[in-house]
């Protein structure tokens, strides 16, 4: 596929929203509302959808992508959230976050070929990471001999990248921009494979050293957990800041069903309807249709 195709061709459904159960909306816990609304609405382009004095949620097409929860009593602990990803529908429209990043200044982190996608990597003011990004499709996603997903962390070429955007002022994210994946740290990947495969039936795709990837349907990942900075954490303590939950959206009544089984088997409880539970190191995750 030419680069021209690549970045003009439209994308139907994100490769990530392929699945039985893909990640819905993130809730951060935050000590200063106003500087975060201000962040995602202004850096990383996401549009203000509601806000009153204690919470806001931001999204794309009325669609919450982040919601904002101020009191955050105390600092986050080790464990916990390690980046949400932002998934964005094309390779043109990462190209026009990073010129949008580049002329106003946003600092970043990291950016990466993963072969499967291309990543730029990012904190917000409270520390909270921020994985921006676009999936190739899935018929480019490499394979290993045993038919595997393979990924890397390649060099991204920001300059190529860059000469791919278009001109103009930046008019934020784009329609059809949704929550891809969240990864988090944990303190054993073992123990996160457990619970996320074994108890919630997530597929385990790739093992990257201290690092498990599992997802739904066949996607590269749609949880992620590491122990590269955690390893041995033990479980978030009430009101910390960062993470307070992530919500797992299902396909359709069947699926939704069959996790709601599976939360509520595991210890999970249910409230108005939306079966929860947390990991091992308190990291919470609530079931949406």
């Amino acid at each position: 596929m030419s680069a021209t195709a690549e970045n003009t061709a439209p994308v139907a459904r994100l490769e990530a929203h392929d699945a039985p159960y893909h990640i819905g909306a993130v809730t951060l816990r935050v000590r200063d509302l106003a500087k975060l609304v201000a962040y995602y609405r202004d850096a990383i382009g996401l549009r203000l959808i509601r806000e009153d004095r204690d919470s806001a949620e931001l999204g794309i097409d009325g669609q919450v992508l982040v919601r904002l929860q101020s009191g955050a009593a105390q600092p986050s602990s080790t464990s916990g959230l390690f980046h949400l990803a932002i998934l964005l529908p094309s390779r043109r429209d990462l190209a026009n976050w990073l010129k949008h990043a580049a002329e106003t200044r946003i600092p970043l982190e990291g950016a990466s070929d993963h072969l499967v996608s291309e990543a730029l990597y990012l904190s917000d003011p409270e520390g909270n990471g921020i994985e921006i990004y676009r999936d190739r499709t899935r018929a480019e996603w490499p394979r290993r001999p045993d038919g595997g997903i393979a990924m890397a962390t390649e060099r991204l070429d920001l300059d190529r990248l860059l000469s791919e955007a278009e001109s103009g002022a930046y008019a934020g994210m784009p329609e059809g921009t949704g929550m891809g994946h969240i990864h988090l740290r944990v303190g054993d990947t073992v123990a996160a494979e457990t619970f996320y495969r074994d108890l919630l039936g997530f597929d385990l795709m790739v093992h990257y050293p201290g690092a498990s990837f599992l997802a739904s349907g066949g996607y590269h990942h749609h949880i992620a957990g590491n122990i590269w900075g955690s390893r041995g954490a033990g479980p978030r303590q009430p009101g910390e800041a960062g993470l307070d939950r992530f919500e797992i959206v299902a396909r359709n009544e069947a699926d939704f069903i069959t996790m709601r089984e599976r939360i509520l088997a595991g210890g999970g409880s249910e409230a108005d309807g939306a079966p929860g539970i947390a990991d091992p190191w308190g990291n919470r995750l609530v079931m949406v249709r």
